[in-house]
């Protein structure tokens, strides 16, 4: 009987989960869009507020090892470029909607300029790993995709608030979340599962209770993981159910009618496709003349091709979509818009393979 292991592992590797829940979303959405409302709002607690989780724990594992001595971005003028330039990928973005949503003389749009700002980290990953392998570029996508979606959970605490804030609860659960995980670490505990059920839980409860998204509930805990042992049984663990949580993922969320397009979807495109990769690669270029430094073999072919694999905002950008326009023309026209921006992710594959950047350059 064929082995059909190497498959899988080629599965697991590129995610191909994600996109496989993505394409059978937008058929369900389009054919049937009934059952799918129905569906994706019961998915939606489950997978986005905790499968997710898991999801957001790996990615961090992947930046904890980059950070780490010896790591592709190691020492803070490595590991703050990412950061940097998540700043840029959201700033630039967010005006040059703006100025699309002012020029098709559409003021009701204004109000969803933070859309542009959002990366999808499940699918920038995804080409992020296809370009780049296990090339610095890996990582830097990921911690940047992870500082662009924190940002913007603290632009839609503060600008589309859907109730109270409990801020202080929110930062005592934060520091108990944190101290707690110290602890473990001290006292040598090598199992990760108190880890994620004691601090994980205290950490979940302190983003609900601020307002911001739980889903990245243990990326503050994760780096306390004993780094040799604990974190890489961690990702053994979880590496195969992630898949399971991002197809369902994927599933719950892509599914957009692709009914009704305009000014909104031009504006929320041209800012993810065109304003990240600008946003990103400015941001970078004067962070590096100000003493940050890039990663080893990064040169600025990569800056381009990650600007481009960091332009996908789909499901975040969906997100966004939502919490800044009620149902109705302008909601419909930016989700098409978040869907657009896939198209990112193959301008990312064209561009690397044109500067012969990651993957495509390995021969030369």
């Amino acid at each position: 009987m064929r082995d059909r292991r190497p498959y899988l592992s080629l599965a697991v590797e590129y995610s191909i989960a994600l996109p496989a829940g993505a394409i059978l979303a937008l058929l369900w959405a389009n054919l049937f869009a009934d059952s799918y409302v129905r569906a994706s709002q019961a998915l939606a607690f489950p997978v986005n507020d905790i499968g997710m989780v898991f999801f957001f724990a790996l990615a961090a594992k992947d930046v904890v090892d980059a950070t780490a001595p010896g790591g592709a971005l190691h020492t803070w003028r490595r590991a703050a470029l990412p950061v940097v330039a998540a700043a840029g990928g959201m700033i630039v973005p967010a005006l040059l909607y703006v100025l699309v949503a002012h020029g098709a003389g559409q003021p009701g749009l204004m109000r969803g300029w933070a859309i542009p700002s959002a990366t999808d980290i499940a699918f920038s990953y995804l080409v992020a790993r296809l370009i780049f392998r296990r090339h610095a570029a890996v990582p830097f996508v990921l911690l940047l995709a992870i500082a662009d979606d924190a940002f913007g959970l603290v632009i839609l605490a503060v600008f589309y608030p859907t109730g109270d804030l409990h801020l202080l609860i929110a930062a005592v659960l934060m520091a108990a979340a944190v101290f707690t995980a110290y602890g473990l670490r001290r006292a040598d505990v090598r199992s990760f599962w108190p880890y994620v059920l004691i601090a994980g839980s205290l950490s979940w409860s302190a983003l609900r209770w601020g307002g911001l998204h739980p889903a990245l509930a243990l990326v503050p805990i994760v780096p306390f993981l004993p780094r040799r042992d604990t974190l890489h049984v961690f990702e053994r663990w979880w590496k195969l159910p992630v898949q399971l949580v991002l197809f369902v993922f994927a599933l719950a969320n892509a599914g957009v009618p692709l009914i009704q397009y305009g000014p909104g979807t031009w504006a929320v495109a041209a800012g993810l496709i065109a304003g990240k990769p600008l946003g990103i690669g400015v941001a970078i270029a004067l962070a590096v003349a100000a003493g940050l430094r890039l990663p080893d073999h990064f040169g600025w072919g990569d800056v381009v091709v990650i600007g481009f694999a960091s332009g996908i905002g789909f499901t975040v950008a969906l997100f966004f979509a939502t919490a800044s326009f009620p149902p109705g023309p302008l909601l419909d026209e930016t989700k098409i818009g978040a869907l657009a921006s896939l198209a990112s992710g193959a301008v990312a594959v064209v561009v690397a393979k044109l500067l012969r950047s990651g993957r495509f350059g390995e021969a030369v």
